[in-house]
């Protein structure tokens, strides 16, 4: 009787217990990007961005149009990105992080130097991302379009370079759109780079392409981008480059961190 007991015993011990299952966190995972007016959806690649991701995924462009690594932060908007890191609404949140463009601005309220102020406040960005419990990305300028003898310049180096260095230094993921971008554009050579820009094309700028060198455009009411539409530069983008940078970046994330293909459509 005391044999069989222990037997009993012993086979309830060796048991597993099943725990509850716990239920599935049915809140959509959210992509949030923060940047200047190259990211925004008005002239930037915003909008063919958030067009690659599937119906379930929340993707917010918080991108604003003339900001910097600083004045971003120093106007407030980086504090309303905090507060919706942790409302609770999503099952994970990755926030692509992407400033350079208006860094080297000669206006005060932007300017930063690139040492000791842009490479410190990336850096910050980061930091509060991962405090927060989301996932930082970060993001090295979209090449500017400018062309001098069929060669494209390379402007935004500096900024990309520290971009990448932050991202080497702080284990982040980096998508380096401004290597891809200026290989794409080279290739791409002068004329073609116009399409990806705000339309039409000033007159003068389409007759200096050929020669491989860039000229300012000079408008004509005829020329001037109308409404919400964005003028023609070289660095802002229409459309088709947003839709061309748009897809860039998303595969560019994907190839540095698989799990987001999942996210992908």
């Amino acid at each position: 009787m005391l044999r069989r007991t222990l037997i009993a015993a012993a086979f309830l011990l060796s048991t597993p217990v099943l725990a509850a299952e716990k239920p599935a966190d049915t809140r959509p995972v959210r992509v949030i990007l923060v940047g200047d007016s190259t990211m925004t959806d008005k002239s930037g690649y915003g909008k063919g961005f958030c067009a690659q991701f599937k119906p379930e995924v929340v993707c917010v462009n918080a991108a604003r149009g003339g900001r910097s690594s600083k004045s971003y932060r120093v106007e407030g908007l980086w504090d309303k990105i905090l507060a919706q890191l942790n409302d609770g609404t999503a099952s994970k949140t990755y926030v692509l992080i992407q400033f350079g463009h208006n860094d080297g601005s000669s206006k005060p309220e932007r300017h930063t130097n690139i040492e000791t102020e842009f490479g410190p406040n990336m850096r910050g960005y980061v930091l509060d991302v991962k405090k927060a419990g989301a996932v930082p990305v970060l993001v090295t300028p979209l090449t500017q379009r400018h062309f001098r003898n069929g060669k494209l310049q390379s402007d935004l180096l500096p900024w990309a370079q520290v971009t990448r260095l932050i991202a080497r230094t702080t284990n982040t993921t980096l998508i380096d759109l401004y290597a891809e971008g200026q290989a794409k554009v080279q290739a791409m050579g002068a004329v073609e780079s116009l399409s990806l820009a705000g339309q039409p094309v000033p007159q003068n700028v389409l007759e200096a392409a050929p020669t491989g060198t860039t000229v300012p455009a000079k408008f004509t009411d005829a020329s001037q981008g109308q409404g919400s539409a964005q003028a023609f530069d070289y660095t802002h983008l229409g459309p088709k480059g947003s839709d061309y940078f748009g897809q860039m970046v998303v595969d560019l994330w994907v190839k540095a961190d698989p799990k987001v293909k999942a996210l992908v459509k």
